[in-house]
């Protein structure tokens, strides 16, 4: 079984910066690629930021410039550096991991809980 927690998340005005973390535990043998989603009241879940365990990252056009997603492999840990929030920013804030429990099992999808995100005007 593996658990993704989230933490950072929080109250901010525009303008200002939060720090995300992602730390995946439990049953892990290897973990691919991780990233961050969010999802703002009355919207689908949207892809934020992604990053591959060699350091590859893809970023959605509204936060490029903005946003900084990095990683700690040792850690099994990611983080997203968020600067100059926009009030279009607010979201509940998602982690995603593929992992791999074992040697022979084929990479699954986990979520953690999700962290609020909300950044005033």
């Amino acid at each position: 079984q593996v658990q993704l927690v989230e933490s950072g998340g929080g109250l901010v005005q525009s303008g200002g910066s939060l720090r995300l973390s992602c730390a995946a535990s439990g049953s892990i043998f290897r973990v691919h690629t991780m990233g961050w989603y969010r999802q703002a009241p009355g919207k689908d879940r949207e892809l934020v930021a992604t990053i591959t365990p060699i350091g590859n990252t893809k970023y959605t056009d509204s936060v490029k410039g903005r946003f900084t997603i990095s990683r700690d492999n040792p850690k099994n840990t990611i983080y997203l550096q968020m600067n100059s929030l926009k009030p279009e920013d607010t979201a509940v804030y998602y982690c995603y991991a593929d992992i791999m429990s074992g040697w022979n099992s084929p990479p699954v999808g986990s979520w953690g809980q999700g962290t609020q995100v909300a950044v005033s005007s």
